[in-house]
């Protein structure tokens, strides 16, 4: 019979450190996913998923809810828009960094090959994958954060809701504003693509 959260959150709490290793195995790739899709950037997602579960084992104590992946998904949000704000604010700061970014030079290239016969098709879809990843990034912390969870991470509206502290209406307002947003900027035949 496999330990709900709570029961593995309590076994972590009374000093059984395999209860915490059941954690991070458990939700480990899904929030690794969803921070990199938030940063754009592996090593910083990595970066932020030993920040997020770090955060958890000293916060172990004061979890009280009954949805573990929602506080979870909280924490790792709170980590990444603070993170993301930070790097726009050193962006900014810096006059030599460039906004324009090609291919290998790209810090942010979330780009990989597959193994696809005809590279032109390829190329077609890693520029589209990059101008979706452009535009997402673009997007209001909030909205990325919501457009993210329901999307990427398939999470419900009242899943988002829990995670980023807000209503249901607000989830739904957001994810509204952000498909708008992304309809205005991409082209049609650039779709959102995981």
């Amino acid at each position: 019979m496999e330990l709900t959260d709570e029961s593995l959150l309590n076994a972590h709490l009374q000093g059984d450190r395999s209860a915490f290793r059941q954690l991070v195995q458990r939700y480990g790739d899904s929030l690794l996913g969803y921070l990199f899709h938030m940063t754009g950037d592996r090593d910083q997602a990595e970066d932020l998923f030993q920040e997020t579960f770090k955060k958890v084992h000293e916060k172990a104590g004061t979890f009280h809810g009954l949805y573990f992946k929602g506080w979870l998904f909280a924490i790792a949000t709170r980590a990444a828009i603070d993170h993301i704000r930070r790097r726009k604010r050193l962006s900014a700061a810096s006059l030599d960094q460039t906004d324009d970014c090609d291919g290998a030079d790209c810090p942010r290239s979330a780009a990989t090959a597959d193994n696809t016969t005809d590279p032109g098709i390829e190329i077609i879809k890693q520029e589209q994958k990059q101008l979706v990843r452009r535009a997402v990034d673009d997007l209001p912390d909030k909205q990325r954060a919501t457009l993210i969870l329901a999307y990427y991470q398939q999470l419900s509206y009242k899943e988002v809701a829990q995670v980023l502290g807000c209503s249901i209406g607000t989830v739904k307002t957001q994810m509204s504003r952000a498909l708008g947003t992304l309809a205005r900027r991409l082209p049609d035949s650039v779709g959102v693509t995981k």
